[in-house]
């Protein structure tokens, strides 16, 4: 069903969230309550006098009412309920509620003289606004408001604000930005550090980029780094090589930018780890130890603590992959994983997603031939692939498409299956595995293209999706800008809360940004509360109140001892997952000594094995010398006896000779 919303800036904090709280009537008194409750429903109405006490006067530290008392009990429930939560969030968050249940509260509100507006007409598929003018969302034009703040593009389903205002739920924006863009683009990377989304490499007609940009989302400025490359070492002067490269992976890791594989010119054997220094504004080359996957693009990779997960992608051969590697930034070791059950098909320009620190998500993707819209699970602590049933909406096959959590919450952006491009905005809860629409555009508009990049920030406290570039027949360089309100995941986790396994549901993953939903989610119980304790009067007056009392607080003493249970085995399972982590730690250490000492081990056996081969060839040496020896000695033996034998055939042949002549021959 429509609904009106205002496509205004507002005040600021905290002067709107008076003006909301003197809209609905909240001035401290019983008759503003009653005015409150006459509004809007009874757990709407319990929310938002809880958030303004919160706001106004704190966390809860009056004592429970009595239990005769079943409105002043919800209050103080409803109250307590929200703990420590900070005023600005309450205030937040009352201003946040009001808006989704009445729309026009801003334009109407009394007390104060508030700025021109224009209300936007939304529907689930298009969006057309109530201007006297009768201009159309159809073509481009200006639409004349005093604020000068919104104008009207040819997509009929993005609006143009002023940079200074992201002000619609739920609705595209594209934001006025400023300085020089980028070239267009699409399979480029993007990434968000301290309210700076960078923006790197691409491909436009076919050539690779390598320019780096920044977008600043606080005042939509655009600048370019004018970046340097470091030398691989400090024995050399020539530069480290960095090509330009498409279908890479941008992570944000301590205040530095990893570009992590994609497709080159010159592919290289293995994935390439590049980090750029936003300090030095200076590219290098990190070097990696185990064995690296090979050189790849369109891959996923996802941060997952420490680690960093790549799966899939498609290779310089144009062949697809579905193996799954972990770099470990710490120590910038890659692993190889072997997995058990069945993986997704060779897959690559597909999206993944972390839920709750174990569960790594895999959504669509492309082969050489077909678009997928399957949704595979991998448990990161048993490596176990599972394919789960998709509950509400499912999206259509695609392939390029772009994603980022917020919370539970996946948002899915974009992406085509080689026939048109994909226009709806959708949203997955992670714990449910329920899809929902978030909007919808059409036509060719770059949000319905291949290769976008999605990246999430906060502006003015309040979570943002920031989309950039994309191909969809032409390439794109537009900005746009999505506040999701957070309330459709409300639907889903009711609609799907049966279907899901309890090994994947029963992770609870709350974070500041899930508090919104997870309060939406506890009205219910407190209306329920609500009629508990009028059926508690009512038996009261048939005499039968002590006895449901009692009931209630055994009842209540044995959850809060439940409660305790699980809290105390909660913090048993933190001790054995630290004691374990740094068991981990410790062992990973004795294996790099251990793999240290094998190095040296190694070393000095090829040392030995060098050693014995030269001992060998000098012992052959001698046997040789020593057989040379011999003959000589036997040659030695034989000459001295035919010398001894000559000398004595002379002395026998001279005492011939002498007789003959007449000597004597001597005396013996």
């Amino acid at each position: 069903m429509a609904h009106m919303v205002r496509a205004s800036s507002g005040l600021s904090y905290p002067e709107r969230f008076y003006a909301a709280a003197s809209y609905v009537g909240l001035d401290g008194s019983q008759s503003s309550v009653k005015q409150l409750s006459s509004k809007f429903s009874n757990d709407t109405s319990l929310l938002l006098y809880a958030l303004h006490q919160q706001a106004t006067q704190g966390p809860c530290s009056i004592p429970k009412p009595s239990a005769w008392n079943p409105v002043e009990q919800s209050k103080w429930k409803s109250w307590q309920g929200l703990g420590t939560m900070p005023s600005i969030e309450a205030m937040r968050l009352f201003v946040k509620i009001l808006e989704q249940e009445d729309p026009g509260w801003y334009p109407r509100a009394s007390n104060s003289v508030l700025e021109p507006a224009v209300d936007v007409q939304i529907n689930s598929t298009k969006a057309k606004p109530s201007f006297e003018s009768g201009a159309s969302f159809g073509e481009t034009k200006t639409i004349s408001t005093e604020d000068e703040r919104l104008t009207v593009t040819q997509d009929k389903d993005v609006v143009l604000e002023d940079p200074n205002t992201v002000s619609v739920y739920n609705k595209w924006t594209a934001p006025r930005t400023s300085g020089q863009p980028p070239k267009a683009r699409y399979e480029h990377g993007a990434a968000v550090i301290q309210d700076k989304m960078y923006m790197y490499g691409g491909n436009h007609n076919g050539r690779y980029l390598g320019d780096l940009h920044v977008l600043d989302l606080k005042n939509w400025t655009w600048s370019r780094f004018e970046t340097k490359v470091v030398t691989e070492s400090q024995e050399t002067s020539s530069p480290a090589k960095l090509t330009h490269c498409a279908g890479h992976s941008l992570i944000p890791w301590e205040n530095k930018l990893l570009s992590v594989g994609g497709h080159t010119k010159d592919p290289s054997e293995s994935m390439i780890v590049k980090e750029f220094d936003l300090h030095s504004c200076s590219w290098s080359i990190l070097k990696t130890y185990g064995k690296p996957p090979i050189s790849r693009g369109g891959q996923s990779a996802t941060l997952v603590g420490k680690s960093l997960v790549i799966f899939g992608g498609q290779d310089g051969k144009k062949s697809l992959l579905n193996d799954l590697h972990i770099l470990h930034l710490d120590t910038m070791t890659w692993d190889e994983i072997d997995v058990v059950g069945s993986p997704p098909t060779p897959r690559s320009d597909h999206a993944a997603a972390v839920h709750a620190e174990r569960y790594l998500l895999i959504f669509g993707g492309g082969s050489h031939t077909t678009c997928f819209d399957d949704l595979h699970v991998l448990d990161l602590q048993t490596m176990e692939w599972s394919r789960h049933t998709q509950q509400g909406e499912a999206p259509t096959p695609r392939a390029g498409h772009a994603g980022v959590t917020i919370g539970e919450n996946w948002y899915i952006v974009g992406g085509g299956d080689n026939k048109s491009g994909a226009s709806k905005t959708v949203v997955l809860n992670m714990s449910t595995l329920a899809w929902s629409v978030v909007t919808s555009v059409q036509g060719h508009v770059p949000l319905a293209s291949e290769g976008l990049s999605l990246v999430v920030s906060s502006y003015n406290d309040e979570d943002i999706v920031v989309a950039f570039g994309g191909y969809n027949g032409h390439y794109n360089n537009e900005v746009n800008v999505l506040k999701p309100s957070h309330k459709s995941s409300l639907k889903s986790k009711i609609m799907g809360a049966s279907a899901v396994p309890d090994s994947f549901s029963a992770v609870n993953n709350a974070t500041t940004r899930d508090i919104e939903s997870e309060i939406e989610v506890s009205q219910e119980g407190k209306v329920r509360e609500i009629v508990m304790d009028n059926v508690n009067s009512r038996l009261k007056v048939e005499g039968k109140a002590e006895r449901i009392i009692t009931t209630l607080k055994s009842e209540k003493e044995e959850v809060e001892a439940s409660l305790n249970k699980e809290k105390i085995q909660t913090l048993q399972l933190k001790e054995e997952l630290a004691e374990i982590d740094t068991r981990n730690t410790e062992l990973y250490k004795e294996l790099q000594s251990v793999r240290n000492q094998l190095a040296a081990e190694q070393s000095r056996c090829f040392k030995l094995e060098v050693e014995v081969a030269e001992l060998r060839q000098k012992l052959q040496t001698m046997e040789t010398l020593q057989e040379e020896l011999e003959l000589l000695q036997r040659q030695r033996a034989v000459a001295s006896e035919q010398a001894a034998t000559m000398n004595a055939k002379r002395q026998s042949s001279g005492g011939v000779w002498g007789w003959l002549a007449g000597t004597p021959p001597p005396k013996t």
